[in-house]
């Protein structure tokens, strides 16, 4: 057991050696595989961003039923009857012209056009709170309020964030498999860094096979190579990200006042960034894996 302690600490010794005497081989090595890493994870930060966006904003279902502008308050009475007598109907809220307008100038950059207006151009409304938030329902429900006398447009408000919810979905697709493609490729970087470095110990791997080292003793250091470069590789990856991030916050703290918001990205939490460093260990010690099996399976059997 002691043999067999004293060897791990060894190999990690012998491995930073190593990667100190190429400084720039492993500094190339380092930075593909992080650029390789930052790819998939900035867009998985992105679209965590965009998720928590989404999640703010209501998801009520609604419809938006605008009057004609000659309607009367007879038939202003007439259609909230209909409104409220549908089915599949919840709730239903009038919203007249003089209201909105108000609205209307509270958003920012508004105002000034607002108190330019001669007159109100918008309609008397009404919105109407569906009972289940059913694309079935809200699509006939549209249709049924378009028929109805001195109705000029029906919208449904929460189409765009239905829309919004299958980018999001087609996102995250988008992400786990470039994830995986990515991940391949910087399996594909450690395996020919670990060939290399085979082919140029190849003799003393000879030497150790003539006097009885198991094949788990020779790939030991190789193991911790793979591992060191993936795990500075998730630290690079780490890095640019997190500064990316940074910049574009700095930019959007001038932007978003202009829009009335105050919109920062987040950045990712620990456990995100150990999930990070932690897949980045296992795929460089996978292509370290796959690279000393090939060679020693190229030499005699597994031992």
């Amino acid at each position: 057991m002691r043999a067999w302690l004293q060897h791990h600490v060894l190999s990690f010794a012998q491995t930073l050696v190593r990667l100190a005497r190429s400084p720039f081989a492993t500094a190339l090595n380092v930075v593909a595989i992080g650029v390789a890493l930052a790819l998939p994870f900035g867009a998985y930060c992105l679209l965590g961003n965009l998720e928590s966006v989404s999640h703010r904003i209501s998801v009520e279902p609604e419809l938006s039923v605008f009057l004609a502008g000659d309607a009367a308050k007879a038939d202003i009475a007439a259609v909230e009857a209909r409104l409220k007598a549908a089915g599949g109907v919840r709730a239903v809220r009038f919203v007249s012209r003089e209201a909105a307008l108000v609205e209307l100038s509270r958003t920012a950059g508004m105002e000034e056009v607002v108190a330019s207006l001669r007159r109100n151009p918008l309609p008397d409304a009404f919105v109407v709170t569906l009972a289940a938030s059913d694309p079935a329902l809200a699509d006939r429900l549209e249709l049924q309020f378009k028929s109805l006398s001195k109705v000029a447009h029906v919208q449904a408000d929460s189409a765009w964030v239905r829309r919004l919810d299958a980018l999001l979905r087609l996102g995250r697709t988008a992400v786990i498999l470039l994830s995986a493609l990515l991940g391949l490729a910087l399996v594909a970087v450690t395996f020919n860094t670990i060939r290399l470095q085979i082919l140029t110990q190849r003799d003393e791997i000879e030497l150790c096979r003539l006097i009885g080292a198991t094949h788990a003793y020779i790939r030991r250091p190789f193991f911790y190579l793979g591992s060191l470069l993936g795990l500075l590789g998730g630290v690079a990856a780490l890095t640019i990200v997190l500064a990316a991030l940074v910049v574009l916050n700095r930019d959007l703290v001038q932007l978003a006042p202009l829009y009335g918001s105050d919109l920062r990205l987040r950045l990712p939490n620990p456990e995100e960034m150990l999930a990070t460093l932690a897949s980045s260990v296992v795929l460089g010690w996978l292509g370290a894996y796959l690279s000393v099996s090939r060679h020693l399976l190229g030499i005699d059997p597994i031992r």
